[in-house]
């Protein structure tokens, strides 16, 4: 019986203990599964959250956005929190119609990490106390685990709620040492570090130009049901950044492009390209040699592309492809897609045919962001000087009447009315501007013509310079007893003027914008450094949109006397909707950089320039014999479109094409702000990271 009883409590003493060694190997392994389940749950919100929150920032740019509770509660961080974990399905570990296909009657969940997740503050919270559910990296320091903070001059307490992008968030004095180049110099884009992705628009790590926008917060999916889980996680500190990125690789457009032939067939001959390409989509064709290629959408290679020095006859993301070549050649993967990084997103601001025309937008009122989505977007709507053709004969005869053009003066919009058929007096010729009352003065920079009087009667006087008094005593009284005007003539940067094939346009001659502005009593070409040139099909009644393509009715841009924009000293751009005929030697005159930046290799430094148009053409009176071109080309065609953009394409004023051999393109990256033009086109890259010491680079 002794003998029985102790064998009998061993054993059970052996089976207890192998009952508890089981149960606490359940509970662990029950935590172990949990805490995965909530880490692959977060990984899974954090993607949602880079899906969401670029159109959200968007939304805060546009009409109305801060008009009602409502609409602002629509793009708040609070939000796009909840829209993340309902697009990410968190809320349960299995969907319901997974469920629902496998379902029996006995069928029930059993995983307590599945939640209602109703109560995001429990899940989300700021670094500090704060009014919203985010610290923004603007006016406060965080220290240097964190990236710069940007200023904002005044107060921008909502950037807490919403994600908010504006044109006044700018790099200051919080910034300072800790990006590539002074702040105070270099406010809007700066140096700073590619991010630790794949996506290689450039270099893990490598210096670029951006701004980066950003926000902090903890995040923790097992604190809303700790109580019942029992589980206890650490908070996960990640930054959300947007960063606004000016196109500045040799070729890089948000289109469907067409890269190493010509539309005829013809491979590229005397083309060079520095740097990487980015398009949406892209079709490599022929014997087509690139340093690198990234795509959102994805592209299409020939045998004979090499990317990189490599030739991909397969697919590059195939697996093996990209562990192989990093073991053999470096790092750095020179094919990408945005797809590949994971919480990352790439976004092309591409507005297509509106970036060209003022007119195809109206007024934005009610924003969260102090700047509008269509002023941000449309280049037209940035430039500085506006000229449009504002009347024309009539339905039957487009010959314009009047132009219509405005400038900045101490910051502020000035106009000027140019009629071309009669004065802007009763027999006053035709290009005086009205300049002074009766006894008032004037001085004249540069040579000009004036003219005194009213009620059609006025004395002249040619090629006058300096103080000029518009009195009686100084011309005479051409009509006594009548309050008279002065006015002047310059010579005006634009005309009207017609191409050999018919078409009717306005001929703009950049040198002479100096003293024509100066005679305006304007602000320098430092400030008025761009123009858009567009046709008021709103307001006149004879005037229609122009067509794009453009047809024979519509009308076009000339652009002469344009090799020396030595003047422009912060650059020169121009922006239209219109057909754009390069008519002259444009930008050929070198200039001293500006103070603190040397030019790559020793090369020449030309004021950065930009010419967007839906149609370009070279020559005027007569077609080039050959086109040399360096900088950076793009296109604001749509990466949806059937058939690709041939961003090099070359089209003589006749409408032929120039063959291969007659072309000649040297194409690089930008790599210094002082390189950027005033107009750019600019794109988004959305980033989460998660913030841990031990990787901390910023």
């Amino acid at each position: 019986m002794l003998a029985v009883v102790t064998i009998s409590i061993l054993m059970l003493s052996m089976m207890v203990f192998a009952y508890k060694r089981a149960v606490n190997a359940q509970a662990t392994l029950s935590v172990i599964q949990t805490q995965t389940d909530y880490r692959e749950k977060e990984e899974a919100i954090l993607r949602s959250i880079v899906a969401i929150v670029p159109n959200r920032a968007i939304q805060a740019m546009r009409h109305g956005s801060s008009a009602l509770q409502e609409t602002r509660d629509t793009v708040s961080f609070q939000t796009i929190f909840e829209d993340a974990i309902e697009q990410s399905n968190a809320r349960a570990s299995i969907s319901d119609e997974f469920m629902e296909a496998i379902s029996e009657d006995t069928l029930f969940r059993g995983n307590s990490g599945d939640s209602t997740l109703s109560d995001k503050t429990k899940i989300f919270k700021p670094l500090t106390t704060t009014s919203g559910t985010v610290n923004s990296g603007l006016n406060q320091d965080f220290g240097s685990n964190y990236p710069p903070s940007l200023n904002f001059s005044g107060t921008l307490s909502d950037d807490d709620l919403y994600p908010i992008i504006s044109n006044f968030k700018k790099y200051g004095a919080l910034a300072d040492g800790d990006v590539g180049l002074p702040t105070n110099t270099y406010s809007d884009f700066n140096l700073i570090p590619y991010p630790q992705i794949n996506f290689g628009y450039a270099r893990p790590g490598e210096l670029f130009l951006a701004k980066r926008n950003w926000w902090a917060f903890k995040m923790n999916l097992a604190a809303h049901d700790d109580t019942i889980t029992k589980l206890s996680r650490y908070d996960r500190t990640f930054v959300l950044s947007i960063y606004e990125i000016p196109s500045q690789l040799p070729i890089s457009a948000g289109s469907y492009m067409a890269l190493g032939q010509y539309a005829d067939g013809s491979a590229w001959q005397n083309v060079t390209i520095s740097g990487d390409v980015f398009a949406s989509r892209a079709l490599v064709e022929g014997t087509t040699s690139l340093e690198g290629l990234s795509s959102r959408r994805g592209f299409s290679l020939s045998n004979n592309t090499t990317i990189g020095g490599q030739n991909f006859t397969g697919n590059p993301f195939a697996p093996g492809v990209r562990e192989t070549f990093r073991l053999t050649e470096g790092d750095f993967f020179p094919v990408s897609l945005a797809s590949e990084s994971g919480k990352a997103a790439f976004v092309p601001i591409n507005r297509g045919n509106d970036f060209f025309d003022r007119y195809a937008h109206y007024e934005e009122t009610d924003t969260i962001s102090p700047t509008t989505w269509n002023e941000y977007s449309v280049g037209a709507m940035q430039c500085a000087m506006r000229l449009d053709i504002a009347e024309c004969v009539s339905l039957a005869d487009r010959t314009p009447t009047l132009l219509y053009f405005s400038y900045l003066k101490n910051g502020a919009r000035e106009y000027v009315l140019i009629p071309l058929n009669e004065g802007v007096a009763a027999n006053l010729p035709v290009g005086y501007i009205a300049v002074a009352e009766e006894n008032e003065s004037y001085d004249f920079e540069t040579q000009v013509d004036v003219a005194y009087g009213a009620g059609g009667s006025f004395f002249y006087r040619t090629n006058v310079s300096g103080n000029v008094i518009f009195n009686d005593a100084n011309f005479g009284d051409p009509l006594p007893g009548t309050p008279k005007k002065g006015y002047f003539k310059p010579q005006y940067p634009f005309e009207i003027k017609s191409l050999p094939t018919g078409r009717i346009c306005i001929a703009v001659y950049p040198e002479r914008f100096a003293a024509f502005l100066a005679l305006l009593g304007a602000d320098s070409l430092a400030v008025n450094n761009s123009i858009t040139v567009n046709v008021d099909y709103i307001n006149a009644s004879n005037l229609i949109i122009p067509a794009i393509p453009s047809t024979i009715f519509d009308y076009g841009v000339i652009l002469q006397e344009c090799a020396n924009l030595s003047s422009f000293t912060k650059g020169f751009s121009l922006v239209t909707n219109l057909q754009l005929s390069i008519g002259d030697d444009f930008n050929v005159v070198s200039v001293t950089p500006p103070t603190g930046y040397t030019p790559p290799n020793g090369a020449d430094f030309y004021p950065p320039c930009s010419l967007f148009s839906p149609e370009r053409r070279y020559g005027v009176s007569s077609s080039p014999f050959e086109v040399e071109f360096s900088g950076q080309v793009g296109s604001a065609a749509s990466e949806n479109s059937v058939n690709p953009v041939r961003p090099l394409e070359t089209i003589t004023s006749t409408g032929s094409t120039l063959s291969a051999s007659n072309v000649t393109m040297n194409l690089s990256t930008i790599s210094h702000p002082a390189e950027l033009p005033p107009i750019t086109m600019k794109n988004w890259l959305i980033v989460i990271e998660e913030m841990r010491s031990e990787f901390a680079n910023y």
